[in-house]
């Protein structure tokens, strides 16, 4: 069995039961940059992508949703999904028949789970949910306004201040360097 980190856990968590894929964007991007040098890289972007992509699935933004499950695809490699617990072949499968239908006419979002093969992982998730009080392949929440727009109305001081720290800190760089 494969030791899977907790950022992916919790993404898996955020994406089956709470639906709420700006999270999954943000707990795997902080795991992504903080493990640079991780071999699995590559999927942990795409799943990024795929979270993204379903953000802007249900918020009706198709052409960006076409851009990340297609950028997505490219990155997954059969071994990587399989090291992930994710079972390769379903999963473009569905990735490949959620494209088909974004290209297509009138476009109506549905929920996406991602098949899972490893049956601990599914279990850990599971009991990680129960434990929680939240239910594991629970449908979306299409009337809660601030999951679905999350990124326009949740507070950006954290992230405003990280970037004037990042960018003081840029500039006394540059200033030193001088």
């Amino acid at each position: 069995m494969s030791t899977y980190p907790q950022a992916y856990i919790d993404y898996l968590i955020y994406f089956h039961a709470d639906r709420d894929f700006f999270e999954c964007h943000e707990v795997m991007e902080q795991y992504w940059k903080e493990h640079p040098g991780d071999p699995l890289s590559r999927a942990y972007v795409g799943c990024i992508q795929v979270a993204v992509s379903m953000y802007h699935q249900r918020r009706g933004n198709v052409a960006g949703a076409l851009k990340m499950l297609q950028s997505a695809l490219l990155l997954f490699s059969d071994p990587d999904l399989a090291q992930l617990g994710i079972q390769p072949d379903e999963f473009r499968a569905r990735l490949t028949e959620r494209l088909a239908q974004l290209e297509g006419p009138n476009f109506q979002y549905t929920d996406l789970n991602i098949p899972l093969a490893d049956p601990r992982l599914i279990e850990r998730c599971t009991k990680e949910c129960e434990a929680k009080g939240r239910g594991w392949q629970r449908p979306s929440d299409l009337t809660d306004t601030y999951l679905i727009h999350k990124h326009t109305l949740r507070d950006r001081s954290p992230v405003i201040e990280e970037r004037e720290r990042s960018r003081q800190l840029k500039n006394g760089t540059k200033r030193g360097k001088a």
